[in-house]
């Protein structure tokens, strides 16, 4: 591994050939311009992603070896990795060849720096880390590893980064592991503090759908061919007119594909293939170039690109059937004549990804096969971990081969946490070797349903378990249940819920006795199938068939039932029903062993969820907590998403927009992990309703938006979505739009999906939008139908009822308003849901101020404010401060969260602002500060709230006034 401060090859010539690894750069002005900005600004101490994209040949490494020398000139420390070809499946390939090398200088340190469960998960990443650095008895986070991982990788980049900065180069990264874009993603998500700038080099043709999603939202350079000035510049006086006009043409300008042709000393060959693969002139150029070597270099190049990116020669020696001396002198050869160059110490590399594609693709399709079995066998007799081994076991292992289907297994479990993707690759292809008899066959292939899962590839996942059932025979109810009960998870998670239903009402049929224990499970998942279609009086009916709990039970599966029980008698109006199922599901959860909530996450997320429809936000909240906790032990990604948006929600009505908005981020990474659809919504529609009151107003429409095309037709998340898009747009003043997208969310009250409490809190909206609007009969239809709807033991829905109804009395009769919200402020505080605390208390005091009454009016006014700082609320706080005003109240500026700038502004803040008056778009802004159009969205969010005004021409007078 590199972890080398010196790029691929090393800036000085290579010993003994008379060659300049690295030449004079030709052209490139724009790009090493951009390098030059990028390395200034990240001195504020944020931190940037930056892709590089360019195809084949284009000359991006020669432009990184650059963007490194500039960064060591500066003090920084520039760490270098690079992805390969042949090693796709190897978990952060490219991150471990960047740091692994510089972590053995500190590793030491680790423990005391990162914890030891940090270092434990870092541990199981780079091997620098695993020579018993970590108290393997530290309990670490298995299931959920890879978000562990995510974090701690970001934490040691922290660790890392010196006081003058960190540029990490990442190079090649279309041939880059899932584990490593998923990490940079979240790294875009959650950057490292510190000066920290990461550069990711490119293919855009060959980047798999998630680089390119993610590289998409990044700020890019662009690096093309040469222009026919430069070709002349790169050829030299050598090269005649006629000869080098011949050369561009046939290149295309292409860098690597002209140094080539370049090569082959006669003229080159018209033609070319397509972007994903080699002209066939540069083909027959390589080709030229390996066959003109002599035998023993020939057969060292093969065996090379065999080994590894980056190759150790006893390695190559191995593979090339050579003892070592001869190897070392073919590889002198090889430098020679520029095929390979030195890298880290005691260690080679080919000049050019394409060239080792092309030696690789030189050998003979069995000669290849045996060549990774010698290094396979090798690395067995060396001890080397299974990990290392099981690139070479996989393209040389034989069908019944039991060693080889071993250390596959092996190699599975070992990187499952931190990489499902790669964990599948490898039991995949141990399944590929094993006989259809094998006694463990079906168990490994319901672990690879899996792991299948947890990875985002759910339409694979989902194809297994109904391949188990295919395996599996009639009568093994118990594992034919386990396998239908997961297949019908993923068929869910890839919104098919009705596929879902059938696959579980088909294995129910075949049980015999609706009692049976293996039947149970079926049920279980059957109630959760119908809650989430809003079908309550199917779930209930489920229910029925059960016993509220048996002699023969185990605790787990009475506490799932239990679970289940309260959302179906709250969704029909028995209240006490809902109030005693939900006290007792409650009790036998506080008393639990984890491992009895391990095995029903579906039926525990639903407790938590009717907690919060009953207003019990903090004990929904701690019970989150734990259930997170739980399932991230236990590798059960696919309800992580779920049960972080549930938590978001209670931070929302709690007023902890802050937690809330980081819940609901970590609800929207789990789901794009999880490549589920329905997932994203859930967390999209809870970020959206964070970030709306906190006054994030064009962050929250975006997000709205999004929600709701993630779709969800008539289920009860879509409704939620379409809900929390309608209020984003009341919030933002949109009420035009914002009205008729809360009533469609509420299905025009015909069949609402939404929730009881959510339904009566539409109902008090639409009131006060009705109010606001000069429309004071339909304000009361409003306030008329949630009184109607609201339930006395539901007391906030009571609350709401009654602050509707102050809505309507604001103009005819200020004081009884007055008083109907400031009842429903004491509801409201009592129940802990301080945003609509708030709310009330400041309506009850523009009321007062209405009916003339200042002391009162002041006072609330006063309580309204404190609340929304304390919550983030930044919108409603600067309502309520208008309102302070309006009565002659001096009021202090808001400090809270302002910058130390003009205009209370951060130094981003102030930079995007004038960028702003320039005239610049979005997009601009984020190309010429190197952050994505997010980004640029928060930051204006934040300036119109700190400035208090509604849009980007207001921005320019505000600047203008006086301070």
């Amino acid at each position: 591994m590199n972890g080398r401060v010196s790029g691929p090859t090393g800036a000085s010539s290579t010993a003994g050939t008379g060659r300049d690894v690295t030449p004079p750069l030709v052209g490139r002005r724009d790009v090493l311009d951009q390098f030059t900005r990028l390395l200034d600004v990240i001195g504020d101490g944020m931190a940037r992603l930056v892709g590089l994209a360019g195809e084949p040949g284009t000359g991006k490494t020669r432009l990184l070896i650059e963007l490194m020398s500039d960064a060591e000139s500066r003090g920084m420390l520039p760490l270098w990795g690079q992805a390969a070809e042949f090693e796709q499946e190897m978990p952060f390939g490219a991150v471990v060849d960047a740091l692994d090398d510089h972590l053995e200088t500190f590793a030491a340190e680790l423990p005391g720096r990162l914890g030891e469960q940090a270092g434990s998960l870092l541990s199981a990443v780079f091997p620098a880390l695993s020579a018993n650095r970590f108290d393997a008895s530290v309990p670490v986070d298995t299931g959920m590893g890879r978000y562990g991982a995510y974090r701690a990788i970001r934490r040691l980049l922290e660790e890392v980064i010196p006081k003058e900065g960190l540029v990490l180069i990442l190079d090649d990264l279309h041939w880059a592991d899932e584990a490593s874009v998923e990490l940079l993603d979240h790294l875009v998500r959650h950057p490292p503090h510190g000066q920290v700038l990461v550069v990711v080099a490119y293919r855009p043709a060959q980047a798999s759908p998630r680089l390119a999603a993610l590289m998409e939202a990044a700020p890019r350079i662009s690096v093309g061919p040469f222009d026919e000035t430069e070709v002349e510049e790169f050829l030299g006086p050598g090269v005649n007119r006629a000869r080098r006009k011949a050369l561009f043409e046939a290149s295309g300008g292409n860098p690597f594909y002209l140094e080539a042709l370049a090569r082959m000393g006669s003229e080159p060959i018209a033609g070319s293939g397509g972007p994903d693969e080699l002209p066939p002139a540069i083909r027959a150029a390589l080709r030229v170039e390996l066959s003109g070597l002599p035998a023993d270099a020939r057969l060292v190049a093969q065996a090379a690109a065999v080994a590894a990116d980056e190759f150790e020669p006893a390695l190559a020696a191995v593979a090339a059937e050579l003892p070592e001396d001869r190897t070392l002198e073919a590889i002198s050869e090889l430098v020679a004549r520029d095929v390979v160059r030195p890298a880290s110490p005691g260690r080679f590399r080919f000049r050019h990804p394409l060239v080792r594609h092309a030696a690789y693709g030189a050998a003979a399709a069995g000669w290849q096969l045996a060549a990774h079995a010698r290094i396979a066998a090798h690395l067995a007799r060396l001890g080397a971990p299974a990990t290392t081994r099981a690139h070479h076991v996989e393209r040389s292992g034989r069908f019944g081969d039991r060693a080889a289907i071993d250390t596959l297994v092996a190699a599975t479990r070992a990187v499952a946490a931190q990489a499902p993707a790669a964990a599948a690759h490898w039991l995949a292809a141990a399944l590929n070797l094993m006989p259809e008899e094998a006694s463990d066959r079906i168990e490994l292939l319901l672990e690879l349903a899996r792991l299948q899962a947890v990875s985002g590839r759910l339409q694979e996942g989902r194809d297994t378990a109904r391949e188990v059932l295919r395996l599996l025979p009639p009568a093994d109810y118990a594992r034919r249940a386990q396998a239908a009960r997961f297949g019908a998870l993923m068929e869910r998670q890839l919104d098919r819920p009705h596929e879902a239903r059938a696959l579980l009402l088909d294995e129910l049929r075949r049980i015999p006795g609706p009692q049976s224990a293996a039947a149970l499970p079926l049920r279980i998942r059957l109630v959760a199938e119908s809650l989430m279609r809003s079908d309550f009086r199917a779930a209930q009916a489920v229910l029925d068939m059960m016993p509220e709990t048996s002699p023969d039970w185990d605790p787990g599966i009475t506490l799932a039932v239990a679970a289940l029980r309260p959302l179906p008698a709250y969704a029909a109006g028995r209240m006490a029903d809902a109030v005693r199922y939900i006290d007792a599901a409650s009790r036998l959860l506080a008393t639990a062993a984890d491992e009895h909530l391990a095995e029903w996450p579906d039926a525990i997320a639903w407790l938590c969820w009717t907690e919060t429809f009953l207003g019990r936000h903090r004990a929904a909240r701690e019970h989150f907590d734990r259930a997170i906790a739980v399932y991230r032990a236990t590798g059960q990604s696919y309800i992580m998403s779920n049960l972080f948006a549930g938590k978001a929600r209670s931070g929302v009505m709690l007023g902890r927009l802050d937690e809330a908005a980081a819940a609901a981020e970590d609800a929207a990474d789990a789901a794009r992990l999880l490549g589920s659809g329905q997932q994203l919504g859930f967390a999209l529609t809870q970020e959206c309703l964070a970030r709306s009151w906190a006054g994030d107003d064009e962050v929250a429409l975006r997000l709205g938006a999004e929600a709701v095309d993630t779709g969800g037709g008539g289920e009860w998340w879509g409704a939620l979505a379409r809900y929390a898009r309608g209020m984003a747009l009341v919030n933002s003043g949109d009420l035009e739009a914002g009205e008729p997208a809360l009533l469609d969310a509420c299905d025009d009250f015909k069949a609402p999906r939404l929730d009881l409490g959510t339904l009566i809190f539409c109902c008090e909206t639409l009131a006060w939008v009705a109010a606001s609007r000069g429309r004071q009969r339909e304000a009361i239809q409003w306030a008329d139908r949630a009184e109607q709807g609201a339930r006395p033991d539901a007391e906030t829905t009571m609350a709401a009822a009654r602050l509707a109804r102050a809505h309507t009395l604001i103009e005819s009769d200020p004081a009884v308003a007055a008083e109907h919200a400031s009842a429903a402020a004491e509801v409201f505080a009592t129940a802990e849901l301080r945003i609509d605390a708030g709310r009330a208390t400041m309506h009850a005091g523009i009321a007062y101020a209405a009916a003339g009454e200042r002391g009162h009016a002041v006072s609330r006014l006063g309580a309204a404010a404190t609340i929304f700082e304390d919550c983030g609320a930044r919108n409603l706080h600067a309502q309520t401060v208008r309102e302070q005003r309006r009565l002659g109240v001096r009021v202090n500026r808001r400090t809270a969260g302002r910058g130390a700038g003009p205009h209370g502004l951060t130094r981003r803040e102030m930079e995007v602002a004038r960028l702003i008056v320039d005239g610049n778009t979005n997009q601009q802004i984020a190309e010429r500060l190197f952050v994505s159009p997010r980004t640029v969205e928060t930051h204006i969010s934040h300036i119109f709230a700190k400035l208090g005004v509604t849009s980007r021409v207001a921005i320019v007078s505000a600047l203008n006034r006086p301070l």
